[in-house]
């Protein structure tokens, strides 16, 4: 049952990272989060879920090896969630929004599909 689940996320993980060149996963980002802190970086997935707080939005995205928040000051065009996106901005490893505390990535551009 894992492997049926599994395997659609990890389908289109490899898809979107097509769509995003350069694209770093979110399991290499977590795994060494000095190494990317404050660098500008690329990541692309599926969009798990969306949120908005304090005049910013925020989106989880699942790229089949992890997650990773990325906060937006664009509130009101978070994408939905299902939704494959590409999205380049800046790494921070340490960064508080609402209840969630973590690595997190600043949107500067994204692409959605």
């Amino acid at each position: 049952m894992r492997m049926r689940t599994l395997l659609p996320v990890a389908t289109l993980a490899l898809l979107a990272l097509a769509a995003c060149p350069g694209a770093k996963t979110i399991q290499s980002l977590l795994d060494d989060p000095g190494q990317y802190d404050g660098k500008t970086v690329r990541i692309a997935g599926e969009v798990t879920q969306s949120i908005g707080a304090l005049g910013l939005g925020g989106y989880q995205v699942n790229d089949g090896t992890g997650t990773l928040l990325v906060v937006t000051k664009s509130l009101g065009s978070t994408p939905r969630v299902g939704a494959r996106v590409g999205v380049e901005g800046t790494f921070q490893s340490a960064y508080t929004f609402g209840s969630h505390s973590g690595a997190v990535l600043i949107e500067a551009k994204r692409k959605t599909q």
